[in-house]
Formats: C-alpha cells, sequence, structure tokens
C-alpha cells in the first residue's frame, strides 16, 4: 500500500479541526436520494450525513447520466460502532498473519476499516454508495460494497486491475460526479466517499478538517486538533 495513504498514515491523524457546527441531517428527508437498507440501524444513523455534505451529494447527483443515480449504503457511523467493526477485523488479521507487529496490523486493518479517532463516517461527512438505475437495481462496479480485500481479492481498491470494462466504466461515472461535488475517495474502497473530515482535509491541502466526531446526540463534537 506504499502508493496509497491510508487512515493509519498519523498525517491524517495530525490534521486539525475546525468544526463548522453543521448538523447531522436525515437522507431520507425530501426523498430524492435512494437509500438501501443493507446497514440499515434501530436510529436511523446509516441515513444521516452533515448538511454540507449532502447538499454535495444532492449535487454529484445531477451530475449522473440519465437514468443512473445513486444508492446509498451508509453515511454516519458511531464511535462505539466504529471502534467495535475495527477491532473485529484487526482480531481477523492478526489470526491470519500472527506474526505481524501492531503496527502492521492496524495498517492493514485501515485498509477496511478506518481507526475510530480519524474514522470519516464518524464526522457524518463520509458515504458508501453504489449506483442504481432508475428502477433501484444496482449497476455493475466489479465487487459488492463493503467487500473486504479478502473476498474481492483486491478488487475493492478503487483502481484495482482485472475488472470487466463496464465495472471499470461505472467506477468512472460515480468518480466524475463525486469530485466533482467536492468529494475525496478512500481508494482502498470505490464506495467510500467523503467531504469535510481529515481525510479529505490531508488530500484537498484544506488547513483544517471542517468536521471532526458527530457524537450519538446528533450534534458536532466540539474542535479537536
Amino acid at each position: 500500500m506504499a502508493d496509497i495513504i491510508t487512515l493509519s498514515d498519523p498525517r491524517v491523524a495530525a490534521t486539525a479541526v475546525a468544526e463548522c457546527g453543521e448538523p447531522l441531517v436525515d437522507l431520507r428527508d425530501g426523498g430524492r436520494l435512494r437509500l438501501d437498507h443493507r446497514q440499515a440501524d434501530d436510529d436511523g444513523d446509516y441515513a444521516r450525513l452533515r448538511a454540507g455534505a449532502l447538499e454535495r451529494l444532492r449535487r454529484a447527483q445531477r451530475l449522473l447520466p440519465a437514468g443512473v443515480r445513486f444508492l446509498v449504503v451508509e453515511g454516519y457511523r458511531p464511535p462505539d460502532l466504529q471502534r467495535r467493526y475495527f477491532e473485529q477485523y484487526a482480531a481477523t488479521l492478526r489470526r491470519a498473519h500472527p506474526q505481524a507487529p501492531p503496527d502492521r496490523i492496524r495498517e492493514l486493518a485501515s485498509a477496511y476499516i478506518s481507526p475510530p479517532e480519524v474514522a470519516p463516517h464518524v464526522s457524518g461527512g463520509a458515504v458508501d454508495l453504489t449506483l442504481c438505475d432508475a428502477d433501484g437495481r444496482e449497476l455493475e462496479l466489479g465487487t459488492e460494497v463493503n467487500a473486504t480485500p479478502e473476498e474481492s481479492g483486491g478488487a475493492c481498491r478503487t483502481r484495482a486491475a482485472g475488472l470487466t470494462a463496464e465495472a471499470r466504466g461505472n467506477r468512472a461515472v460515480l468518480g466524475r460526479a463525486l469530485s466533482a461535488a467536492g468529494f475525496v475517495n478512500y481508494p482502498t474502497e470505490w464506495w467510500h466517499w467523503s467531504y469535510g473530515d481529515r481525510y479529505w482535509a490531508l488530500l484537498t491541502r484544506a488547513p483544517a478538517a471542517r468536521y471532526g466526531p458527530a457524537g450519538p446526540s446528533r450534534s458536532p463534537s466540539p474542535s479537536t486538533g
């Protein structure tokens, strides 16, 4: 992963946060975005994003070709859930690589699940999504959303080799629209895009992230460095 900045990179954690105070808002209000329910939770957290990220997501959808829409799988993720996902995947990797030191396990795990303290989903600025047609049928993008590197043979990487022309084309459509609206991609996961978080700030060279952790109270946490 030498060519990829992962979320375990110390530069991500070192990125300053100037919390802008935007609220988490519900994507289901207004009905302009189609939501998938595979990551649905009882509190509806999966269907929330920061207001500014949602505005940009709607802008990106208007840039898609006729007959193509986003299918949103997950937005905000509470810190406790993020921590549980990370620890479970790290434990799986430790069993697979018993000789690997902790830093290596952390790096490997962060290619699929963000470390909790810098996780874009916890900020409310990240969204996992794919493409679908007007009837909600998913388009071919090479893997399932949330496919692990092990399950997909590495095809979860945005620029993975060996994809079909259809999958490559659909990933390009997805990327052009979201990039034009100000999102950045996490290159180990073609479906993961974010705006306003630390990873976004690092890649775009913004002076600070706009979004710190958005707590379970649905309101942003105070600014952190």
